[in-house]
């Protein structure tokens, strides 16, 4: 794993700093991250070495928003979440052909994509979107799978959370916060699966900078960045990369 080329430590250091921004003030961009990081990195190994990254980011994320989190929201999707992680686990377990994990990964980041697609032209902000307990039920358990199987449940939890109608500093510690927990409940599943090693750990503390660095970005641009445009591009990149993922 930390036999990479130049251009992949490059991919895996902008993984880092992608994550970091995403877990401070950018939600939703932590996406592209998931299809970079199986280019480069054996598609099994990747998901671990991903899951490491994120912990990292989770840290920073949590101390910035220790006094954001909307705790209700967060204990109402831990349980079917991790049911989900669940059901994950054992999918990944079952998979004979670990390089099929590669197109798993690919066709999970476009499904994503394509509820954020869904949820824009329905109405973004003011989409009509149901708030009943089977709604948190269902999108906690697809967020516990799809982040056990490819750490891709950011667009899960941007459904959830715009439904909720929570205002953005809300939004993004309520997330921070969800996903330190769930992440650290991955942990021993991931271990188990040997998904995540001590070499993975090692190269997770190699990216903390880039880590820090994107984390400190995500907090600058919390309040300054204009996202539409970037979040358009941010769709097309990851969706690209999905598709090669899925194709080849």
């Amino acid at each position: 794993m930390l036999d990479l080329s130049a251009v992949g430590w490059i991919v895996v250091a902008l993984c880092a700093a992608i994550q970091g921004a995403a877990k401070t003030g950018i939600p939703g961009i932590g996406i592209l991250a998931v299809p970079l990081m199986a280019q480069v990195l054996p598609a099994d190994k990747s998901v671990g070495a991903l899951l490491g990254i994120l912990i990292l980011g989770d840290l920073f994320a949590i101390v910035y928003h220790r006094h954001n989190a909307k705790w209700p929201h967060v204990l109402r999707l831990l349980p079917p979440a991790f049911l989900g992680i669940m059901a994950g686990y054992f999918a990944l377990k079952a998979m004979a052909d670990k390089d099929l994990l590669k197109a798993i990964i690919g066709a999970i980041v476009l499904v994503m994509l394509g509820i954020n697609y869904w949820r824009n032209r329905a109405g973004g902000q003011d989409a009509r979107i149901p708030t009943q307990w089977w709604f948190a039920s269902g999108l906690g358990f697809m967020a516990g799978v799809t982040t056990m199987m490819a750490n891709a449940a950011g667009p899960v939890m941007i459904i959830y959370l715009l439904a909720m109608r929570l205002d953005k500093v809300a939004f993004v510690g309520t997330a921070a916060w969800f996903f330190f927990v769930v992440n650290w409940l991955k942990v021993p599943f991931s271990a188990n699966l040997k998904m995540m090693t001590a070499e993975s750990i090692k190269l997770d503390l190699m990216m903390l900078p880039f880590i820090a660095i994107g984390a400190f970005a995500g907090i600058y641009f919390l309040k300054r960045i204009p996202q539409k445009a970037f979040k358009a591009v941010v769709q097309i990149l990851a969706a690209t990369a999905a598709v090669k993922l899925l194709f080849w």
